[in-house]
């Protein structure tokens, strides 16, 4: 496989979420399926109420026909798309019952963390099925850690955790969009080192796809992506990362989306045990708002660190 090849189903899921996105904002529109802004966040977003939100569906189409045209179909690309949407409909019912139900935390906390459980479940099962191999490599060295039917736990908190951080790195235009890309884009080239070609399509694909939707995502947004999409894209990055034995690289390519939910834990924790904020709002990007950073800034400064992490993981992974 060669990077032609992979550019089909990358401009394929582009053109795809570009076409759609005419087709599906007016909708969302109509359905009045617009974004509830928190009170206590940045008072330049409170414009940003009612811009329509589960864009997230622009993403998670494009991406399936166009994994579905031009991959094999192997066991490989059913897990991946099991992963993406079966997060992807977990974040499609939060964003359902925050909108129509007027509940602005839509699903409960238990609720969410139980639809993620049940979907990583599956895909651990299917791994299994797959007889994938159970050991986690260490990057940079010639070593893995043999954990038997641990790996499966493993799996199920990587994908909580990450899927839950990607979600919480969603919070300015074009932010996760863009950061998202690069990690995917990383995966590409990691899939293709290891002859691996669903999963190199799949991450093409999803890379195409949330190009496209940038389009109408960057700022000032057109649309967002909602939990239907980020949780989407989160379950996949973690499903890519588990196809290419790269659970413990996800950590240094996907290093923004670990750093975003760090600051949210550090922030609970430091209010709770001591009264006191470390950050001015957590997740991180606000803070750098309400330090005085524009928007654009914080959002080409984290997609700058993204791709440097990518590097890095690249790196490790001896691709160069």
């Amino acid at each position: 496989m060669d990077f032609k090849e992979i550019m089909f189903p990358l401009g394929a899921a582009f053109l795809l979420a570009l076409l759609a996105g005419p087709l599906l904002i007016p909708l969302l529109r109509a359905l009045k399926f617009g974004q509830q802004i928190r009170k206590e966040g940045p008072q330049a977003h409170q414009k940003k109420a009612g811009t329509p939100t589960m864009g997230g569906t622009i993403i998670l189409l494009s991406l399936t026909l166009a994994a579905l045209r031009f991959a094999d179909k192997t066991p490989e690309l059913v897990i991946l798309l099991v992963a993406t949407l079966g997060f992807g409909l977990v974040g499609f019912l939060d964003d359902y019952i925050k909108i129509v139900f007027k509940r602005s935390l839509g699903l409960t906390a238990r609720q969410k963390l139980a639809g993620q459980l049940i979907v990583s479940g599956i895909v651990c099962f299917l791994l299994y099925r797959l007889d994938h191999p159970t050991d986690v490599q260490i990057p940079f060295f010639d070593a893995a850690i043999p954990l038997g039917w641990f790996y499966y736990i493993f799996v199920i908190l990587l994908m909580m955790g990450m899927s839950n951080a990607v979600n919480f790195t969603d919070g300015l235009d074009g932010l996760l969009s863009g950061t998202s890309a690069i990690a995917f884009g990383a995966f590409v080239i990691i899939a293709m080192k290891l002859h691996s070609p669903d999963t190199a399509i799949f991450s093409a694909a999803m890379v195409g796809a949330v190009l496209g939707f940038l389009v109408y995502n960057a700022h000032p947004a057109k649309v967002f992506m909602g939990d239907t999409g980020s949780l989407g894209i989160g379950g996949g990055l973690v499903a890519a990362a588990v196809l290419t034995h790269s659970e413990l690289l996800l950590i240094i390519i996907g290093g923004v989306f670990v750093v975003e939910i760090l600051s949210v834990i550090i922030q609970v924790i430091s209010f709770k045990t001591t009264g006191k904020r470390v950050f001015k709002m957590s997740p991180i990007h606000h803070h750098f708002e309400l330090v005085g950073w524009s928007e654009w800034r914080v959002v080409t400064t984290f997609w700058t660190a993204g791709f440097l992490l990518a590097v890095i993981g690249l790196y490790l992974n001896e691709v160069f």
